[in-house]
């Protein structure tokens, strides 16, 4: 059976021109800096809980998967047309649970470097997931802006200047994991163990249809009656076979019945020539 491949997610909205921060406010020209600068391979983002970032793998702070790509799409909003930025992520089963089994409603957040690199343009530096959106929220974020050398967030940034974006509730949906090789039915597979038959169209590995006797039996009958006219035709080639070696017997037998009469001393009389000047020696005594 073939490996399964790993989820990832459809494309989700994780921000919006003019959302709320720690004081200040995203600017369309950052959103699209964004989805032209992310590249994983330069600096790939990490999903975290609430922006906490963990080194334990059994932290509960621990990432939760990576920002595969992003991009920039227009959204309507109220009315007004906004410019979006939307993520596709590739969780662990800790995000999937959260998301499709504890049916949790999920809050995302995105960390932003205003100069990423000395580049003079904004990359995503991380995305926060969270159940609880006030601990992200916009009376966080203004705290935050107001008592900055008290803030709860500062520890959480990678870089002073980085901002967060308030938590907003979004919809993650996962996209569907590679089926796994067809195998063949208990039917095909009885056949295919016979070597008869051909072979059967392939039955998902997910299904387990029950046995059906009437369609085995028809099956092994046709399976038979192939199996018969293949006898058959071996038999007409062996007859044609045996006929040819008859035949040839039956030549052999002949050179050598021929073989046997012949007198082993047996030798060829020589030629007497004729004329007036034959030696006496060479009459011929009649």
């Amino acid at each position: 059976m073939a490996s399964k491949s790993k989820k990832r997610s459809e494309f989700f909205r994780v921000a919006v021109e003019g959302a709320t921060t720690d004081g200040r406010v995203i600017e369309r020209q950052q959103i699209t800096e964004i989805a032209e600068t992310y590249d994983p391979q330069v600096y790939g983002a990490r999903i975290w809980l609430e922006h906490f970032r963990s080194t334990l793998p059994d932290s509960p702070f621990r990432a939760y998967g990576d920002v595969l790509a992003v991009k920039a799409e227009e959204v309507e909003i109220a009315g007004k047309k906004k410019l979006a930025l939307f993520a596709q992520v590739e969780p662990t089963d800790d995000l999937v649970d959260m998301v499709n089994v504890r049916k949790q409603k999920v809050f995302t957040s995105i960390e932003i470097s205003p100069e990423f690199a000395d580049s003079g343009k904004a990359y995503l530096f991380g995305l926060a997931v969270t159940d609880s959106p006030a601990s992200l929220g916009t009376s966080m974020l203004a705290f935050s802006a107001q008592h900055p050398e008290n803030s709860p967030l500062k520890d959480r940034k990678q870089a002073p200047e980085n901002l967060f974006t308030e938590a907003t509730e979004t919809v993650i949906k996962f996209t569907a994991e590679d089926e796994p090789e067809a195998r063949p039915g208990p039917v095909a597979a009885l056949l295919s163990t016979l070597g008869l038959g051909k072979k059967a169209a392939p039955v998902p590995a997910k299904e387990d249809p029950e046995f059906n006797v009437a369609e085995f039996a028809a099956q092994l009958l046709g399976a038979v009656g192939e199996q018969d006219a293949v006898m058959a035709k071996l038999g007409q080639d062996n007859r044609a076979l045996r006929e040819q070696v008859q035949a040839l017997s039956t030549q052999v037998a002949g050179l050598r019945k021929r073989l046997d009469e012949t007198p082993q001393a047996f030798t060829q009389r020589p030629v007497v020539p004729g004329g007036k000047d034959v030696d006496a020696a060479n009459i011929t005594d009649c």
